[in-house]
This record gives structure tokens, sequence and C-alpha cells, in this order.
């Protein structure tokens, strides 16, 4: 290591053995290894050997084949390059709208495209870049972080991409046909709801189609956290950037699902004409905004929080020491976390909400300063007992942390509901919200390009490129929206394309104008030294920054195969704190050293002390992520022109498309049983239930979709209590007997699922038509629901609207689970499941658990609660 490297006392590791008394059916043999079975040497043949067969397994495909990859470093990059290009795209329409704004009367844009710009910008920075950067940046390198060869589920990254880029697309395109959304990012009711033409729809759908790639991301990154840390890296030492992808990842699991609930009955309303919003027909836009700002102010936090997780990996190596206050930190992040939920009526203050409303949130808007304050905090102790070296990095961190605060400044002042009446849609927020998003977000997501760039591409960008972006993007952005604080006091409101002269709003708006030029130069200039030539250039060396987590021991040139070696960790900095680690893990001298069955693997370890659990074999380069994603679209995007046979036959294909996914590369039964991991330790190659990855991905993603679920259920009890009119007197009522019914038949599908599981594993015979029994229960019990609301009508007021929006939920989901039904069911008859063999049969469980507590939710819900009230 360099001259950087702090004295640390060093610790030797107690070794134990692991048997299945202590480790269940995960590991045999010694752990964790000892000092002298790692400085074993490796005979320099076997060695070649190893590299050659790894080298051929981890190869990138080559020619046009390139874009079948799902390599974490090759989707990350794609992921990243696209999410900043739409950036840069949402920057243009920024500059045009400030040209409009630079003198009063302008007519560069007339009112329509203007809202169409706004739109698009704020909507393309939202769902575009801030969100997708993040998830991007940590399919890149998060697996460098852990020591890991790749992702748990390298093939859900790649469909997560290919569904980002077609709605990305679909959105953004709809401004070359003049047919993009105009009624704003947050499309608040009634004036998207009635607005005409197909601009709210491809909001509406591209949008959620955009969510479904970013839960997707996040159930990835959550289970890559949680299973695939090397060995010893106990929860209390991971990196704390693997902390903020958890946090974040949980956040996007809980905000995103709201949103999609609120998409579901939004495009109702104009597809069907279903009343949600409309209180002519009982139905309330306040709905929407609350399920709207229910995602939309955790958004502000899951887009802040990464850029402090960059930073928090940038200010040790610049400190050249450990961070000051890990373990305070960690509890910060979960609970700003928190608290972000807690917030959403801060954005609904002038809404007319009672006073004791107003306060609650209110004191919730300042106590959320306090987790955020002590992270900052943290990193400026780290910097004050730390020998700083101001390179590149720190200068852009340095810069948002400035940024940031002045934005935190202002934040509670418009967390006092008086103030916020008084400056509310004023440019006095355009201000506070740029200096928010672009010191949290923007301006430490190019310092940590800048960081890590090294271990992109093993070259550096250009020291002085790099100050003359930073310099000019810090003042520019200063002159552009500095002033427009005062803008705001002034009175001027957000969201008008033109205003009177006379006003004392000219000379502002002319120095935000000039400003945002400034302001492009830097981001330009940034632009060009990422994606200038640099083949002349020499590589970097190894770890150019001095850092002291694992993502600096990779090779320099590139291997593809993330590490050669995953070591055994014992530190938080584990470069800085033990001896010859690089070297033993160039060596092969920890685990998964070799390839030698030819498959891509890694290892899963425990969720709290990371002991080793199974040799997972990951999926390699493949076309039917896109194909799935392509049909995955035209489910979403053929709606949107009312085209609803082709988005079905699409839905149809992208099934089956997944089916094939899963059927021939996942949960495939191993040729061996167990597998020597390197220094004695010999491991499972298949395991089920809650040690898989599988399961653990599908209890995650389950999370969401309950909690969008329980977003529905919300606006049951929303206009219950918002209104005297829900249920309406004289209404007709779900058909309690068919509901009851339909309820019988699911939890009997559910009991059959856990029999036929319970059958299998027991080795007895009977248990893929137990199945298959479970499967047609539950196509009745759809039949019984619908039967149950079909006398309703729910055009003619939001009561029969809302019964029926929960049957359409849950019959929805009902299906995706008699699908399951029967992929178990064929999965047992065709020998891909067996008594020892059975993941299909735990992950389908455990959806039917979720499944049957909706089907309960439902049936109080449509049969008692109307009942009652």
């Amino acid at each position: 290591m360099t001259d950087t490297t702090p004295d640390r006392p060093q610790r030797r590791p107690r070794q134990e053995q692991i048997t299945p008394d202590t480790a269940g059916e995960k590991a045999i043999g010694p752990y964790p290894p000892t000092e002298e079975m790692l400085a074993e040497p490796v005979p320099e043949e076997l060695r070649r050997a190893q590299e050659n067969r790894l080298r051929e397994v981890w190869k990138e495909p080559q020619g046009w084949r390139y874009i079948s990859a799902v390599n974490n470093s090759e989707v990350g990059k794609w992921y990243s390059l696209t999410a900043f290009g739409f950036m840069l795209l949402a920057g243009v329409l920024a500059l045009v709208m400030r040209v409009q704004l630079a003198v009063p009367g302008a007519e560069v844009l007339d009112a329509d495209r203007y809202n169409q710009f706004f739109t698009m910008h704020g909507s393309a920075m939202m769902f575009l870049f801030a969100v997708p950067m993040f998830e991007a940046i940590s399919i890149l390198i998060l697996p460098a972080f852990l020591g890991a060869r790749d992702m748990p589920f390298p093939r859900l990254s790649a469909y997560g991409f290919w569904c980002f880029v077609i709605g990305g697309v679909f959105v953004m395109g709809s401004l070359l046909f003049d047919a993009a959304p105009s009624s704003g990012w947050f499309m608040y009711p009634p004036l998207s709801t009635k607005q005409g033409g197909i601009g709210a729809d491809i909001w509406l759908l591209g949008l959620s189609f955009i969510e479904v790639a970013s839960i997707a991301a996040a159930v990835e990154l959550i289970v890559g956290v949680l299973k695939c840390r090397p060995p010893g890296m106990r929860v209390n030492l991971m990196p704390l950037y693997a902390w903020y992808v958890l946090v974040v990842g949980g956040m996007i699991l809980f905000a995103f699902p709201p949103l999609i609930a609120g998409d579901l009955l939004f495009e109702l309303e104009r597809g069907f004409d279903w009343p949600f919003f409309d209180p002519d027909r009982g139905g309330d836009p306040m709905l929407w905004q609350h399920l709207f700002w229910i995602f939309g102010h955790p958004e502000v936090y899951i887009i802040f929080l990464p850029s402090i997780a960059i930073a928090a990996m940038v200010v040790p190596t610049a400190a050249r020491r450990p961070i000051v206050g890990y373990s305070w930190i960690v509890l910060s992040a979960v609970g700003t976390g928190f608290l972000s939920f807690g917030l959403w009526v801060h954005h609904m203050f002038a809404t007319g909400l009672p006073s004791i409303s107003l306060g609650f949130f209110s004191a919730a808007s300042e106590a959320v300063v306090i987790p955020t304050g002590i992270q900052l905090f943290a990193f400026v102790a780290t910097l004050m007992v730390g020998k700083v070296r101001m390179n590149l990095p720190m200068l852009w961190i340095a810069g948002a942390l400035a940024i940031f605060t002045a934005g935190g400044l202002t934040g509670i002042m418009v967390a006092l509901a008086p103030f916020d009446w008084q400056v509310h849609d004023t440019y006095f927020i355009v201000a506070h919200l740029h200096y928010t998003l672009f010191g949290g977000m923007v301006l430490p997501v190019i310092g940590g390009v800048y960081y890590f760039y090294p271990f992109f591409t093993k070259k550096k960008m250009s020291d002085r490129l790099g100050r003359w972006s930073f310099w000019l993007t810090f003042t520019g952005f200063n002159i552009t929206f500095l002033p427009m604080h005062l803008t705001g006091l002034y009175g001027m409101p957000r969201r008008v394309y033109t205003y009177p002269g006379g006003l004392g709003w000219e000379p502002l708006n002319m120095l935000s104008t000039l400003g945002a030029f400034v302001l492009a130069a830097g981001i330009l200039v940034f632009a060009w030294d990422l994606l200038r030539p640099k083949g002349r250039q020499p590589l970097t060396e190894r770890n150019p920054w001095g850092g002291g987590t694992l993502e600096w021991s990779h090779e320099v040139p590139e291997e593809k195969w993330g590490v050669r070696s995953i070591p055994h960790i014992t530190s938080r900095y584990p470069l800085w704190d033990q001896p010859k680690l690089v070297e033993r893990m160039d060596a092969g001298r920890y685990y998964l050293p070799d390839s030698d069955e030819g498959h891509r693997e890694t290892l899963v370890t425990s969720v709290i002390d990371a002991r080793p659990l199974q040799i997972l074999r990951v999926t390699g380069p493949a076309w039917i992520t896109m194909w799935a994603a392509a049909f995955t679209g035209g489910a979403f995007i053929f709606p949107t022109f009312s085209m609803y046979t082709p988005a079905i036959v699409c839905a149809a294909f992208a099934i089956v498309c997944v089916c094939y996914w899963l059927w021939t590369s996942t949960a495939l039964i191993p040729a061996r049983e167990r597998k020597d991991a390197g220094l004695g330790l010999s491991l499972p190659t298949y395991v089920a239930g809650p040690q898989a990855v599988g399961w653990w991905g599908m209890w995650i993603t389950m999370l969401g979709d309950a909690t969008a679920f329980a977003s529905l259920v919300f606006g049951v009890f929303f206009y219950w209590t918002a209104g005297s009119d829900f249920p309406p007197e004289n209404a007709l009522h779900a058909d309690w007997r068919y509901v009851l019914l339909a309820c019988a038949l699911m939890l009997t599908a559910w009991a059959g699922m856990l029999l036929g599981r319970t059958r299998n594993r027991k080795g007895e015979s009977g248990a893929a038509p137990i199945l298959i029994g479970a499967a047609l229960a539950a196509a009745c019990g759809i039949a019984a629901l619908i039967a149950a609301v079909i006398e309703m009508s729910p055009t003619s007021h939001v009561y029969p609207a809302m019964m029926c929006a929960l049957v359409v939920w849950c019959v929805a989901h009902i299906g995706g689970g008699i699908i399951m039904l029967a992929y178990c069911a064929a999965a047992l008859i065709f020998g891909r499941a067996t008594p020892t063999h059975d993941a299909p049969l735990w992950n389908v469980s455990l959806y039917w658990h979720f499944m049957a507590a909706m089907v309960v939710t439902v049936t109080l819900c449509l049969a008692i609660l109307p009942r009652l009230v």
C-alpha cells in the first residue's frame, strides 16, 4: 500500500469449525481461514490454469452479441450512460425555458409547448435520471464493494435496463410529435384527467413501465447487499455505500408502489371513466396528491442518500483515515429513510388541511434535519481529524455539501406552514428544489464519477478539465438559482411561460438565464471529459486515490471476473487493515479461485454475519431479457393508444418469455451437490427456502407489491373518511355470497400450494395434481370474485369504481399465482423439481402467503366494511 495507509492493529480471526449443526446444510470445513492456510503458495501452473478458466467463463460476448451481455460491469455502464443522456436532454429543455423567460413577453415557446417542456424536464430529471442513475452506478460498483463476482440476478438487471430504455425513449419521444404531457411532472387532476390527447396517458403508462425497471433494480441491489457479501463481512463491517444502497432500495420498495397504485386509478379514469378524482361523482383529486407525494417526498431522499453514500467513500480516502461515527451515520441514514415517509403533506400545506395535520407534518419536516445533519457533521469531523488531500473528487463533494446545506436551510423555511403559504408555487420553491437536488445529487454524482472512473475504465479523467467543469458548474448554478429566491419573494409564480414587464423580475430572470448557460458549459466540459477518446492515455495505477475498500482491489488491466478470488474480510477498510489481502486475492488464495465446471459462480452468505452458505451459479449472456422487456413494454405502451388487444397479446408473450427465462436458467438441479469453495471449505450448490437468494427476491418483491395494494386500501378509507357519501345511500354492494365463496376458493388454493410443497418435501406422490387442483380452485375464485361485482356500475360513482379496482388488482395477482402454480406442477412433472430441489415451490408458496392476506383484505373491503358503514 501507499504511505497513506493508516497504522491500525491487526486482529487474528478466531478459528472455528462450521458443521451442519452450526450452519444448517450450509458448509463443511474450516472457517474462518487461518493465517497458515492463507500463506500456503499456489503453484504457478495451477494459478494460470485457474485464471484461464475464469477468463473464458466471464468473457463478454463479441460483435453484435455484445448487447446480450448481462454482466454488472456492462449493464451498469449502459445504464449510467443512458441516464446521463436523458439528463442532458432534460438540461436542453431547461435552457430553452430559461431563454423564454429571459425577457418579458418572449415568444420562443408558446404556452402549450412551454408546458410540455417543463413537464418533461421535471419528469426526465426525476424518473429518467435521478433514481436510475443511482441504480445504474450501484449495479456497476456494488459487487466490487462486496468482493462479489456479480449481482445475484444478472438477467434481472439487464431486463430492468432494457425496460428503462424502452420506456424512456417512448416518454421523451413524445416531444417530437407534439404529444408530450403538459400538466406538470406531478400530474394533478382534474387538469390532467381532462387533458385532451394522449399526453397524460404517455406519462402514466410510460413512467409506470419505468417504475417496474426501478423496482426490479431495487430488488437486485437489496438481495445483493444482504446475501452476496464476502465471508466475514458482518453487517457492522459493510462499506457505508452498501448501507445506503440497502436503505435506498427499501425506500424504493415502499415509495414507488403508491405511485403505481395511483397510476392505475388515474388510467382507469382516463381510459374507462371510473371517477376516482371527479368530485361530481364522489371522487376527490386530493387522493392523487396523497398517493403522489407519499412517493414524491421520499424520492427526494432516494435521490439524496446515494449521493451521500458516494461522499462517504470519497471523504475517508481524502482524509486518509476511517470515517468518524460509522454507527451514527448508519443509524442516521436509516432514520432519514424512515422519517422521509412522514413528510409528504409538506407539499400540501396550501390545500386546506386541518391545522393539526399542518402542525404534525411541519414538525416532521423539521425533525428530518437531525439525522441529515448528523451525516454531514460526521463528514466534517472526518476531514478535521484527517490529513486531507483536496483531490478533484473531494472538490466536487465539498461544493455539493455547500450547496446542499444552503438548500437545507431554505427547506427549514418552507417546512413552516405560514412561510410556505407565502412562497408556495413561486420561484422560491424552484430555487429550494434545485439547491436540494443539485447539491444533494448532481454534484456528488459527478464527483463520484471522477473518483470511480479509474475503477470503471482503468484510466483517469483530466484534472484540469475537471476543475474547469467544477468552477463553471458551481458558479453557473449559483448565478442561476440564487436570484430565484428573490424572484419568488417578489411574487413571480412558477410554471408561467411569460410575464409582464415592470414588476422587478426582468433583471433577475436575465441573470438566471445567463447563469444557466454558464452551468451548461460546466456540464458540457464534464461530458467531454467523460466521453472523449482516451486510447493513447496510459492505464492508471491500481489504487490511485489510496482507498481502503474492496473496489480498489480490481485488476489493471481489466478482467471481467470481478475478483480473482473472493476474500475473507475482518475490517471496514480491508485494503488498509489486512496485510497482503490484494496479493492473496490475485494469487487465488481465497474462495472460488477456479471455475472447473465452466459456470459463472459467486458466494452466497448469511444475512447478519456473512457466513458462507452456497456456491451460486449466476446466469450469463442472453437475448431473452430483451424480448421480455420488449413485450412488457408493449403491454404498457399499446394501451396509451387504446389498443388493448395487442397489449394483451404482448402481456401474454412477456409471461412466456419470463417463464422460459426461469425454466432454463434458474434453480437448475446441479450435477454436484457440493463443491470445494477453496481453503478446505465445502459448500452446497443448491439451496431452497430462506437461505436462497430467489426466496429473498420474492420476499422483497412482495413487500413492494403489498405496499401498492395497501395504497389502494388507503384509497377506500380516504373516501370513507373524506366524504359523507361513501358508500352512497341505496348503493348496490358486491354480492357477499360470491365474495365469501371467492375467498374460500382462494384460501383453498393457498392451502393446496402449502400441501403440495409439504408432500413433495416428504417424498410423497401426488404433489403435482394437488398444485393443479389449487390452480383450478384459484381460477374458480376469480370467476366468483368477478360475479360478485358484475352488477356494479364503476362509472356511476367512486364507490363501485373503488370496489371494482380492488377486484381488478386481486384478479390480476391471482392470475399470476395460477401461472406460478402451473409452473411448479410442470417442474415436478418434468423433473425440474424434486423433494430435495424444491426452490420454485418455496418461492411460490411465499407468493401465495401474500395472496392469502390480500384476498382476506379484499373480502373485508367488499363484503363487510360497506355494510358496517
